[in-house]
C-alpha cells in the first residue's frame, strides 16, 4: 500500500461539503427552534440614555427582547470573559452588559422570535435615544498620542547615526487600511437546551473548547454543562480565533427562554467584529557599498480604548536581511472602535508589505535588480535572536520562482515594457512566517476488522485539517485512507487549542504519530505471546504497521496480521491517546519562507489594473498534501491581491461609522481578477524542527503578495503609490 504523505490526496470530506451534507453553526435543526436578531449601535461612543422594547415586544411572534437591564445574569469581572487569545493588555468587550456604548455596530438589543423574519422586523421597533460623546476613529489623527508597547526586537548598532551617515538611504511611510474579515460563512450559533440545565453549543469558531471555557466563564457554567462543537467553518483565518458574540447572545437567549436558540448575524453586523487594524509602517533604508547597512522601522497601529492588540509588523527584516544597525519601535493609538483581530498572516501580511517596497525602492535607488539586493543582504540567521534557522531554502525559491516567472526577461527601466496599449510590470517581494508548533492531543480507537477513528478538538477551518488528520493516520497505523475516519471540533474531544498560526498540521500529526505508536506497542506486546511469533525479540522502533500488518522493518517476511494479533489477545478495539510533544528548542529559529513574483498589466489611459501572473515559490518543510497545501497558497496569493488593489473599509469620521460595511462595495477578489497563479514547493528536508519536518503553509501564501503587486505596479507606470489599496485614482494622482 502506497504511502498518502506527500502525495497529492482529495480532501475526505470534499463530498460533504459539495453535496451539502456538511452542516454549518446556523445549519442544525431542532425542535422547539427560536430565532434571534441583534440590534446594534448608530453612534461610535456615548451610553444609552433609553431603550424603548413595547412596541417590539408587542410584535406577534416576538418572545422577547433583552437588553443589558432585562437579562438573565452574567459575568462581573475581566476574568469571565477572558478567553485563550485575548490580548493581554485591557478589558474584554462585555456584550449586552451595561449602558456604554464603545464602538459603532455594538449589540445593543437581543430580540428573540418564534421565526427569523419576525425577529429581524422587531429589531427596527426597538427604540433608543443615546447621550453621545466625543469620538475618534481616525489612525492618522491619532498617531501623536500613540503609545508604546513592549516588542522582543532588540537595536542593534546606532541606525540613526548610519542612516546620517549613508551615501543611499531610503525613508517613507506605507498605509495599510482597515481590511475586514468576510468569510463565507457568516457567524452563527445554535445553541440547543437540553432541558437538564446542559447546553449543546453549535458554533463557528477556531476552538470549541475555547469557547467552553468562555461560555462557563461568562454564564458561571460547569464546563461538563457545555458541549462546544464545529464540524464545519466555512472561512475563518483568524475571525473566529476568540469568541464573537453571537454565541454570548444566543446562549443568553437559550437559558432565558430555556429553549433552543439560533443567532445568524447579518454581513453588515460582522463589521461590529475583528479586522487587520489600519497601520502606518515608517521605515528608513540605508545602503553601504555592499547591501543593507541600517533600519529604522517604527509601526503606529489602531486599536480598541479597552484592549490592545498588537502583532509583529517590525522584526522580519531581523529574519531576511543583514544589517549592523537596527532599530524598531511598535506603537497604538486607542480608538473607539472594536478591538482588531488576528487576519491571514498577522503582523508579516502588513510588515513585510512595507519592508518589501522599500527593499523595491532601495534597490532603484542603487541601481540595482531587486533579487539582487536582497541576494546580498541575504541572512542565514535570525539576526535578533542570533540564530540559525531549522531550514531556510529561501535561496532556491528566489532561484526556481525567478526561473519559472521569467524574471531574466525583465526589463528594469520602468514604463519599458508593454503589452499593446497596456505597461507590463513585473515586480517580486519576499514572504516570512512562523513554523510553529503547539501541543495537541488524539485519540484513536483501531478495531479487530481493520478500521481506525481519530478525534480531537482540533479545528478545519477549510485549510485540509480533517485529510491531513486521515493521511498521517493511514500511513502510521498501515491502513488505506478510506478505512479511517475522523471526528473533529468537538470540546468533548481531545485537547487541542485554537486552530491558527499555521501551526496545526504539524502540531496534530506528531499527535497522531505518537498515538499510533502506542497502539503499535500494545501489538507488538501482544504478537510476542504468540505461539512461534516472528517478532520476537523486536523492540518498537523495529517494526512498523504496513498493509494491515505488524511486521519488522527490515524484514518483512517476519510479520503477522494486526486482526490476528486481536485475536489472540481477545480484543475487539484497542483505544489510546496522546499528546504531542515538541522539545523545546532555544538554539535555531523557526520559520517558512517564499519568494513572490508577479506581474501587472495597466491601462495607461484608464489606470485599470490586471495581475495577469503570480508565482509563489514557497519552502515550508515537507508537505503532507500537496494538493490541499497548494490550494492554500493559492487562496493567499488571491488574498494578497485584495489587499493590494481593492481590500478597503471605509469610515466617514464625523459619524465613526463604516460606511462600506456589505460585501457589494467592500470589495474582494472574484474570478474575473484572478489570472495564472503557479505554486512551486521548493524541496526543504528539515530533521530539526520536529520528526517529521513539517512546517505549516496558511499563512505564508499570502506574505509578500501585496509588496510584489505593489512593486509591479511601479515597474509598469513608474508611479509608487505606497497606501494599499492601489486604485486607478491614486495612479493617477
Amino acid at each position: 500500500m502506497a504511502a498518502t504523505i506527500g502525495t497529492s490526496t482529495s480532501r475526505v470530506d470534499g463530498r460533504a461539503k459539495v453535496t451539502g451534507t456538511a452542516r454549518y453553526a446556523g445549519e442544525f435543526n431542532v425542535p422547539n427552534l427560536a430565532y434571534a436578531a441583534v440590534v446594534t449601535s448608530t453612534i461610535s461612543k456615548g451610553r444609552i440614555a433609553r431603550i424603548d422594547i413595547g412596541r417590539a415586544r408587542a410584535v406577534e411572534g416576538v418572545l422577547d427582547v433583552l437588553t443589558h437591564d432585562v437579562r438573565p445574569e452574567m459575568g462581573s469581572t475581566d476574568q469571565d470573559y477572558h478567553d485563550d487569545v485575548a490580548p493581554e493588555g485591557g478589558s474584554p468587550f462585555r456584550p449586552l452588559y451595561d449602558e456604554a456604548i464603545r464602538f459603532n455596530y455594538q449589540p445593543i438589543a437581543l430580540v428573540l422570535a418564534e421565526d427569523w423574519e419576525t425577529a429581524v422586523f422587531a429589531t427596527t421597533l426597538v427604540d433608543i435615544e443615546y447621550e453621545e460623546q466625543a469620538f475618534a476613529t481616525d489612525l492618522h489623527a491619532g498617531i501623536d498620542a500613540a503609545h508604546a508597547v513592549d516588542k522582543p526586537e532588540k537595536p542593534r548598532g546606532d541606525a540613526l547615526k548610519a542612516l546620517q551617515g549613508a551615501t543611499v538611504r531610503h525613508q517613507a511611510d506605507y498605509f495599510i487600511p482597515p481590511e475586514y474579515h468576510n468569510p463565507m460563512e457568516l457567524f452563527a450559533a445554535t445553541v440547543v437546551w437540553n432541558g437538564d440545565g446542559k447546553l449543546t453549543i453549535y458554533d463557528k469558531t477556531q476552538g470549541v473548547q475555547n469557547v467552553q471555557r468562555y461560555v462557563c466563564g461568562v454564564f458561571g457554567l460547569k464546563p461538563e454543562d457545555v458541549r462546544v462543537i464545529s464540524p464545519f467553518v466555512g472561512g475563518a483565518f483568524g475571525s473566529g480565533l476568540r469568541p464573537q458574540y453571537e454565541v454570548v447572545l444566543a446562549t443568553l437567549g437559550a437559558l432565558h427562554l430555556r429553549r433552543p436558540v439560533r443567532l445568524v448575524l447579518s454581513r453588515a453586523q460582522m463589521y461590529g467584529l475583528g479586522y487587520r487594524p489600519a497601520t502606518v509602517e515608517r521605515i528608513a533604508l540605508a545602503a553601504n557599498g555592499r547591501g543593507l547597512d541600517a533600519i529604522t522601522y517604527d509601526a503606529i497601529a489602531m486599536t480598541s480604548r479597552y484592549e490592545d492588540f498588537s502583532r509583529n509588523d517590525t522584526g522580519w527584516a531581523e529574519q531576511l536581511y543583514t544589517s549592523a544597525n537596527a532599530r524598531y519601535t511598535h506603537k497604538l493609538a486607542s480608538l473607539d472602535v472594536a478591538t482588531p483581530c488576528d487576519m491571514r498572516a498577522p503582523g508579516a501580511a502588513s510588515g513585510v508589505y512595507a519592508l518589501e517596497c522599500a527593499m523595491d525602492e532601495l534597490a532603484v535607488a542603487l541601481q540595482l535588480d531587486p533579487m539582487e539586493l536582497r541576494l546580498r543582504c541575504y541572512s542565514d540567521r535570525d539576526q535578533g535572536a542570533g540564530l540559525p534557522y531549522t531550514s531556510k531554502q529561501l535561496k532556491e525559491c528566489y532561484r526556481q520562482g525567478a526561473e519559472a516567472f521569467g524574471w531574466a526577461r525583465r526589463n528594469p527601466a520602468p514604463r519599458s515594457m508593454r503589452d499593446g496599449s497596456e505597461l507590463l510590470g513585473m515586480g517580486m517581494a519576499t514572504g516570512v512566517w512562523e513554523a510553529l508548533q503547539v501541543q495537541f492531543a488524539s485519540r484513536i480507537v483501531l478495531t479487530a476488522n481493520g478500521h481506525a477513528e481519530v478525534s480531537s478538538a482540533a479545528s478545519d477551518i477549510g485549510t485540509g485539517t480533517y485529510t491531513v488528520v486521515a493521511q498521517v493516520a493511514a500511513d502510521t497505523l498501515g491502513l488505506p485512507i478510506d478505512s479511517v475516519t475522523v471526528k473533529l471540533a468537538d470540546s468533548s474531544l481531545p485537547k487541542a487549542p485554537v486552530e491558527g498560526g499555521s501551526w496545526t498540521a504539524a502540531s496534530i500529526a506528531h499527535a497522531i504519530v505518537n498515538t499510533a505508536a502506542d497502539i503499535r506497542k500494545e501489538l507488538l506486546g501482544l504478537a510476542q505471546t504468540m505461539p512461534n511469533t516472528p517478532l520476537g525479540g523486536l523492540k518498537l522502533d523495529d517494526v512498523a504497521l504496513v498493509d494491515g500488518m505488524l511486521m519488522a522493518r527490515n524484514d518483512r517476511s517476519r510479520a503477522v496480521a494486526v486482526a490476528d494479533v486481536m485475536r489472540h489477545g481477545k480484543l475487539d478495539r484497542i483505544e489510546k491517546e496522546r499528546s504531542s510533544d515538541f522539545k523545546e528548542d532555544d538554539k535555531h529559529a523557526h520559520n517558512t519562507h517564499s519568494a513572490v513574483f508577479a506581474e501587472v498589466k495597466v491601462d495607461e489611459e484608464l489606470g485599470v489594473i490586471r495581475v495577469t501572473r503570480i508565482v509563489n515559490a514557497v519552502a515550508a518543510g515537507r508537505i503532507i498534501n500537496t494538493k490541499t497545501a497548494a490550494s492554500q497558497i493559492m487562496g493567499g496569493v488571491v488574498w494578497g491581491i485584495g489587499m493590494a488593489l481593492q481590500e478597503e473599509a471605509l469610515t466617514d469620521h464625523a459619524f465613526g461609522r463604516i460606511m462600506n460595511a456589505n460585501i457589494a462595495e467592500y470589495h474582494v477578489p472574484v474570478n474575473a481578477d484572478v489570472h495564472d497563479i503557479k505554486v512551486i514547493f521548493v524541496d526543504e528536508p528539515d530533521s530539526v524542527i520536529n520528526p517529521l519536518g513539517i512546517k505549516g503553509v496558511g499563512e505564508i501564501g499570502i506574505v509578500g503578495v501585496a509588496a510584489a503587486i505593489a512593486n509591479a505596479v511601479y515597474h509598469a507606470t513608474g508611479k509608487r503609490v505606497r497606501d494599499l489599496p492601489i486604485t486607478l485614482d491614486k495612479l493617477d494622482r
